[in-house]
């Protein structure tokens, strides 16, 4: 997680008088640094220096130089946006306008895009080059190369009852559970919110995933349903989404609504780093493998992510739609990323160049930033969404490649570039 502060040290000298005389005139001034002391005719004015007889210079620091995070360029220098197929973008596109129409930075954008009527690729692909500008997306040490990830809506099987096989429980948020918007303190923490709770009068971090499966949470009665393997629930929060075939015939979908606030913690990295799997094997079906392998350590591994997550049931309505996004807007298969909103617009066209799962083949077109996640930091970063099932999770499950992206804004967009 950021840093919510900054902290700023002050170094506090005790004196016992002030001088008397000036020292000897130099002929060339001494260099001064953090140890040289000076006659408090030369100290800085108060409050800085109050009455003091020798006052600490601090050796200035070069400014640390930053690469710009976007910089803009020529939609010819996009790999592939000539051969992209621009219609299977489009109602994502316009499902994104939805919610940014009012927004004055896309309004004019969004407006002449309702003009359209089922355009053609070559119509969508004109209308973005005239209407947007794209722009690089780097990293602040200015590599513009970073990680694309997947995720998948998952199949789970449960019941609205505990009983055998059905005993892993999905949670509604408990009540106890305290949101914090930091944007209402300082607007500079936009997107960024804190969770606790209240021990006496003060807020105290949310109990982590460990200490939820103690029962020391207030979850009791917050229970959504029950499915019937531990590993499938924990994916199903990886994930953010997902549909559940319920015993009675019925099936409902899971969505993401809120998080206990600790930080994602990888477990493929934790079973790595004990050796238990190479790093080439560390994927979601490498795990759910060593899981059934070693069916006496699950909770010992699943308790290395203090994070948890909590959920809202809604119906399924449109099988072929995806689950609502952070944008509140379905995400569509293969035309949806997840990013992280402090570096990138939620809700804009963003080109990415990177490669199918496990793989050389290119895999180079417009998506949208519909949604966001607890894993997903930094500029040049990408969880692309490859649908609903089995095959879709495959993908996802293996999708670890090289990203390179590339976010297109409407022309007159505010940029801060830094």
């Amino acid at each position: 997680m950021h840093g919510l502060r900054r902290y700023i040290l002050g170094l506090v000298f005790a004196v016992t008088g002030c001088a008397t005389t000036a020292p000897p005139p130099a002929t060339v001034p001494p260099a001064v640094s953090i140890a040289t002391p000076v006659v408090a005719a030369q100290c800085p004015a108060p409050p800085a220096c109050p009455a003091c007889t020798l006052c600490p210079v601090p050796k200035p620091e070069p400014p640390v130089a930053k690469a710009p995070i976007l910089e803009a360029v020529e939609f010819d220098q996009l790999p592939g946006w000539q051969s992209d197929n621009l219609d299977a973008v489009w109602s994502a596109f316009r499902a994104s306008c939805q919610a940014l129409r009012f927004q004055p930075a896309w309004r004019p954008a969004c407006a002449e895009g309702a003009k359209l009527d089922r355009p053609d690729g070559t119509a969508v692909r004109h209308y973005f080059e005239t209407q947007f500008r794209p722009y690089r997306v780097a990293n602040t040490s200015g590599v513009t190369q970073g990680l694309a990830t997947g995720y998948y809506e998952p199949l789970l099987r449960g019941s609205r009852t505990r009983r055998p096989p059905f005993l892993s429980p999905l949670y509604a948020p408990p009540d106890d559970l305290l949101t914090i918007d930091l944007s209402a303190v300082n607007p500079d923490l936009k997107n960024r919110r804190l969770r606790g709770r209240l021990d006496g009068r003060r807020v105290v971090p949310y109990w982590s995933r460990a200490e939820i499966e103690r029962g020391l949470a207030s979850v009791s009665g917050k229970e959504l349903l029950w499915v019937d393997d531990p590993i499938d629930a924990f994916f199903l929060e990886i994930q953010g989404s997902g549909r559940v075939q319920l015993d009675n015939g019925e099936t409902v979908r899971l969505n993401y609504l809120d998080q206990n606030g600790h930080p994602y913690q990888s477990i493929g990295r934790w079973l790595i780093d004990q050796g238990e799997l190479k790093a080439n094997e560390a994927s979601m079906q490498g795990i759910t493998a060593w899981t059934r392998a070693n069916p006496g350590r699950v909770t010992e591994l699943l308790s290395q992510n203090p994070s948890y997550v909590f959920f809202r049931e809604l119906p399924i309505g449109d099988p072929k739609a995806g689950p609502p996004g952070a944008l509140g807007v379905p995400l569509t298969p293969e035309r949806s990323i997840a990013v992280d909103p402090a570096f990138v617009p939620l809700g804009a066209p963003v080109f990415v160049a990177t490669t199918f799962p496990n793989s050389d083949k290119p895999l180079e077109r417009l998506v949208m930033a519909q949604d966001t996640g607890g894993a997903i930091r930094g500029p040049v970063r990408a969880d692309y969404f490859w649908g609903f099932g089995a095959d879709a999770g495959a993908q996802a499950g293996r999708m670890r490649q090289n990203l390179r992206m590339w976010v297109l804004l409407p022309k007159d967009y505010p940029i801060n570039r830094n």
